[in-house]
């Protein structure tokens, strides 16, 4: 059986705060979003931008960016910020792989960002799944570069090694929030256990972008979110994206504010100063909002770096 969130049945309900002006996503209904949609159903994929009732979908949607969730749309934790289904998953679909290379080609997306629930009832947590969908992908689409945005793989060993074997361009694990939030945010998961999978990560290929993210609004104060900082660049991480909690029902975790677009910048500006690569930062950031985009964007920034590094 599947259900949302068990662990808070019997816990006061939380009010959902309204939200403000600035904070509204972009509501596109146009023939590739159709398109995507219809891509998406063909293949009989699920992807996060559905399950987790992304408010950025219709405008990733009409430019032909989904992100992919792999391993089915059930989750065995039960994150209090999250809106996946937690329960039991289904076995994985050995034809998964080809499913996901196959509509990355017929979507053209240049930059694919594939991500999965949490599969702590596998004994690799899933890491070998990723490898297969990773490999197909690149093998039907050798021009499109691949992110992976993957569980922490807690309690099992090196298996996260077999999705560093497949070389993704980026390697995105969320941090999500700042340590002291986590037996309330995150109670299946460890901060520092998250931490050393990204340092691992780079550590053992330097040419794989690592990534992070965070929400803020969950009670957290400005000092922990820098402190959060510095503990991803100790980690050597490249790219960072910070974007605004929204509460997805009554029986999640709280709401304490709303952070205001000043904020947002600030934080930017503060992450950017301390080395990273790449700072996403708005109300409606997400893992994958942009990412295809920003990537581009860092791209070229190296071609033009290593040209006048030649020619100087």
């Amino acid at each position: 059986m599947k259900i949302r969130h068990p662990e808070k049945i019997n816990k006061p309900i939380n009010p959902i705060k309204k939200k403000p002006s600035w904070i509204k996503s972009k509501l596109i209904s146009s023939k590739e979003f159709f398109l995507t949609k219809s891509i998406v159903n063909q293949h009989k994929l699920k992807t996060v931008c559905q399950e987790a009732n992304c408010p950025n979908i219709t405008e990733c949607w009409s430019k032909r960016h989904a992100t992919f969730l792999i391993m089915g749309d059930t989750c065995t934790r039960a994150c209090a910020f999250c809106n996946v289904i937690t329960g039991k998953p289904n076995p994985l679909d050995s034809l998964e792989p080809l499913k996901i290379a196959s509509a990355i080609k017929k979507l053209n997306l240049k930059h694919a960002v594939i991500t999965s629930v949490d599969r702590d009832d596998l004994i690799d947590g899933g890491a070998k799944h990723f490898y297969e969908v990773i490999i197909e992908a690149r093998k039907q689409n050798p021009e499109t570069t691949i992110e992976v945005l993957t569980p922490d793989f807690l309690r099992k060993g090196n298996a996260y090694k077999k999705v560093i074997e497949a070389k993704p361009d980026v390697f995105n694990h969320n941090i999500e929030t700042v340590p002291g939030l986590y037996r309330q945010v995150r109670p299946g998961s460890r901060y520092f256990a998250s931490l050393e999978l990204l340092k691992n990560t780079k550590k053992i290929d330097k040419n794989i972008f690592t990534k992070s993210g965070l929400m803020v609004g969950l009670g957290e104060s400005k000092d922990e979110i820098v402190q959060v900082m510095d503990d991803l660049r100790t980690a050597e991480v490249d790219f960072l994206t910070i974007g605004q909690y929204l509460q997805p029902s009554a029986k999640h975790h709280p709401l304490q504010r709303y952070y205001v677009p000043e904020e947002f910048d600030e934080l930017k500006n503060i992450a950017i100063s301390k080395g990273f690569l790449l700072v996403s930062s708005s109300p409606l950031t997400r893992s994958s909002y942009h990412a295809d985009e920003d990537f581009a964007v860092l791209q070229k920034n190296r071609i033009n770096k290593t040209n006048a590094q030649s020619i100087s």
